[in-house]
């Protein structure tokens, strides 16, 4: 049976299914040219709030096999996609200009997308250099989502763009990731099925 917090800012209500920790295995399948990758890969997922209105993001993959090889480790925040308020702390340190009173469930609920939705934004950074931006929405326990923007550094791979679906199907955590890499086109590159550990 899945727990929810009774302490989260309204904002993550629609994200909560997703709070905890997540093990378990997938698999790689993807062709860039004339290479083709693939393998079973362990993967450990975590997202934790404290306190403020977005989800903590960290994920390490390793390939399984004789050696346990790492694969990217990310980190990163997801958050309901709305526009800030004076109310808001930010940009860097800079504190919010005004007091306001904390969004309720009705101001969430104001926020609802025609699609019964919440359009939601997620940045996460990739220890090989790649940072992402993605857009998209969450549907209940389901979440699809795909890049907006894509910052390589210098000596990363090539990698233009990507796209994630996130869903909870009998207690456990599924998804899907297609990347554009190395020159390939958009195709399925990995996917994987995640218990919850903690």
């Amino acid at each position: 049976m899945l727990e929810l917090p009774t302490d989260l800012p309204a904002d993550l209500v629609p994200l909560s299914w997703l709070i905890g920790v997540w093990e378990g295995t997938g698999v790689i399948d993807y062709e860039a040219g004339d290479r083709r990758f693939d393998g079973e890969f362990a993967h450990r997922v975590s997202f934790s709030h404290d306190g403020g209105d977005y989800l903590n993001y960290s994920a390490t993959a390793w390939l399984l096999g004789d050696e346990r090889t790492p694969l990217v480790a990310e980190m990163g925040f997801w958050r309901l996609s709305r526009a800030a308020t004076d109310a808001d702390a930010g940009p860097g340190l800079l504190p919010a200009t005004v007091t306001g009173a904390p969004r309720s469930a009705d101001d969430v609920e104001g926020l609802r997308n025609g699609e019964n939705g919440f359009d939601i934004e997620a940045s996460i950074v990739h220890s090989d250099g790649v940072s992402e931006l993605y857009l998209g929405q969450v549907r209940g326990p389901r979440i699809d989502i795909a890049t907006d923007a894509v910052v390589r550094t210098a000596g990363a791979k090539v990698y233009a763009a990507a796209s994630r679906m996130y869903g909870l199907v009998e207690g456990h955590l599924l998804w899907a990731w297609d990347i554009a890499a190395l020159g390939g086109e958009l195709a399925s590159h990995a996917s994987a099925r995640l218990a919850k550990a903690e």
